[in-house]
């Protein structure tokens, strides 16, 4: 650590009321913008020199700042091993699935110790450890893909794969991307590669001269100053936000005396407000990150060929509108840390299932145990990740049985009576998702069952209610009335299919969010319809080895009487 640099964040700790670790990492968050502009000024004939940069404001992040000489250790032992597995068994299909191991394990060995050390808001390496885990991984199955005949390849994977392994200065700007190194967002090394080499801003020979998004003299990164700035200021005001609301909705409020002293309603908008606060944190964080890989060109995703409207969303993590307007639990989840979704997607649930085939109950469940160890093992996040299933399973059984009524059902436009749908639908989401996150951000079993205890398990007695009801016979009759509400508009009621793939194109209504299955139900089925083809088939190959060893016993019989009577014919 840099001598003196540890003293104006205590002294400015005690007046804000934030940890000095925290208010060094929003500094780091927000030097980030000048030396991305720097970086954006090294020429672009000079990506090695880009490399340089970048690994130098990587260090001084990790050791001038917070002096993490293990973490740096940490980090260099995840890359280097992850690079000598994609060198050394390239071509071996074991390859992505031993790096992925290897990178979980040594995480989890991290997150224990930041678990055991009990002291959330001291920084160490494993937030930079779980957002290079994403891009490690994601780099091994790219490699891979680099082998593989491009017929057997998804578009995706054709743009993300690596035919050749990058040079170590690469590779090391790569793992030490400054201004995502503690928080991400993630990406995948093509993205870094064709920044870097500028090829990512290369535009169509068909695009009109006119619709070029414009550059600084002879550059070929648009000029990115002001989303870049949008982001910054919104990050701030997400952050004030945050130290604001902190003051009166930490998660303590939901353990302490005062708090059983509000009525049942005004339990439940404290609990919400608590979780509202935490996530300002999240917005503030992810909006600044976002807006310093923007400034250095990194966010750049494609120009509007008909307006010219350049595109700056390639790394966003987070819709904050998204999710406080949801008005179901998929929209909620998807529109959160939207990263590690695509990550989830692309890097487990779809690489979990043979090609060409449907991803089913062993697709879901890698998913949701990866979410869940990737994030740690405190247990008020399995708390929130298995609540979370049975709220998502609810929800579907109402989109799915109730939602329809307030639709036209020729042209399925909302009906004059939609929105009160919505609203009801949007407050029974906040609501339930409020409950559901409170051992999240508590974190501790005891203190987070003892939260929920405070206001009657609300959300598990309504969720289970709702399960209990859709199981029922009521079910039926919900979809009878609404059987006979089409037939009478002269159509005919359809659920549309889903497929999901690594190389297939169709809906992703199916797939988890964050790990978390989109109908558990239906795993569930799937799972029992395996369990019960294996066992069907080892009860045939039982009767297929019984029959071949009685085949045999009657073959040896016959074959043993052979030889006795040519002994008698003989002696004869």
């Amino acid at each position: 650590m840099l001598p003196y640099i540890n003293k104006p964040f205590e002294l400015l700790s005690g007046a804000v009321g934030a940890s000095p670790d925290e208010l060094k990492l929003i500094f780091s968050f927000l030097i980030s913008y000048s030396l991305a502009a720097l970086l954006k000024r090294v020429p672009d004939a000079r990506p090695q020199l880009k490399n340089l940069f970048i690994i130098g404001g990587g260090l001084f992040y990790l050791v001038g700042l917070y002096s993490l000489w293990t973490g740096v250790r940490t980090l260099f032992i995840s890359s280097a091993v992850t690079y000598a597995l994609a060198h050394y068994l390239r071509t071996s299909a074991y390859m992505p699935w031993i790096t992925f191991v290897f990178l979980m394990s040594h995480m989890a060995l991290n997150q224990l110790e930041r678990q055991f050390a009990a002291n959330p808001a001291d920084v160490d390496i494993t937030g930079a450890q779980m957002v290079l885990v994403m891009k490690l991984s994601a780099f091994a199955w790219n490699v891979a893909d680099g082998t593989l005949p491009e017929d057997q390849l998804s578009d995706f994977q054709k743009s993300r794969r690596i035919l050749k392994l990058p040079g170590l200065l690469d590779y090391a700007g790569y793992v030490l991307f400054f201004p995502s190194l503690f928080a991400g967002p993630a990406f995948d090394y093509n993205e870094y590669k064709g920044w870097i080499e500028c090829s990512m801003f290369d535009v169509p020979a068909t695009l009109d001269p006119a619709k070029k998004p414009p550059t600084r003299k002879k550059r070929k990164i648009p000029r990115s100053g002001t989303p870049a700035m949008w982001k910054l200021a919104s990050g701030l005001v997400w952050i004030y936000a945050f130290l604001n609301l902190s003051k009166w909705y930490s998660h303590d409020v939901l353990l302490g005396d005062r708090f059983m002293t509000n009525g049942f309603l005004r339990r439940v908008f404290i609990m919400h407000m608590v979780g509202f606060t935490a996530r300002t944190k999240y917005y503030g964080v992810w909006f600044l990150a976002e807006g310093s890989c923007i400034l250095a060109g990194l966010g750049y995703n494609g120009v509007d060929p008909v307006t010219g409207k350049v595109s700056w969303n390639r790394l966003q993590n987070i819709n904050p509108w998204g999710v406080e307007s949801a008005q179901n639990s998929r929209a909620y989840l998807e529109n959160w840390n939207m990263n590690t979704n695509k990550w989830l997607r692309y890097y487990i649930y779809l690489r979990v299932t043979p090609r060409n085939r449907k991803p089913g109950f062993r697709a879901s469940m890698a998913t949701f145990v990866t979410s869940a160890f990737w994030h740690g093992f405190y247990p008020g996040y399995y708390m929130a990740f298995v609540m979370a299933g049975f709220v998502q399973t609810a929800a579907k059984h109402f989109r799915r049985n109730v939602r329809p009524f307030f639709l036209d059902p020729v042209t399925q436009k909302p009906s004059p009576h939609k929105k009160y749908y919505d609203v009801a639908s949007w407050f029974a989401t906040q609501a339930t998702f409020s409950f559901v996150v409170a051992p999240f951000v508590i974190l501790r079993l005891d203190h987070s069952l003892q939260a929920w205890g405070r206001v009657y398990f609300y959300a598990i007695l309504t969720t289970g209610a709702t399960l209990a009801f859709f199981a029922s016979p009521a079910k039926a009759a919900l979809r009878k009335k609404l059987e006979a509400r089409t037939k009478e508009a002269g159509v005919r009621l359809v659920r549309s299919a889903s497929t999901d793939s690594l190389t297939a194109v169709g809906s992703r209504a199916q797939e988890p969010v964050l790990g978390l299955s989109a109908d558990p139900g239906r795993d569930i089925d799937e799972a029992i319809q395996e369990l019960r083809g294996e066992v069907e088939k080892a009860q045939a190959r039982l009767r297929e080895k019984e029959r071949q060893q009685q085949q045999q016993k009657q073959g040896g019989g016959g074959g043993a009487a052979t030889v006795a009577a040519r002994e008698v014919k003989k002696e004869l």
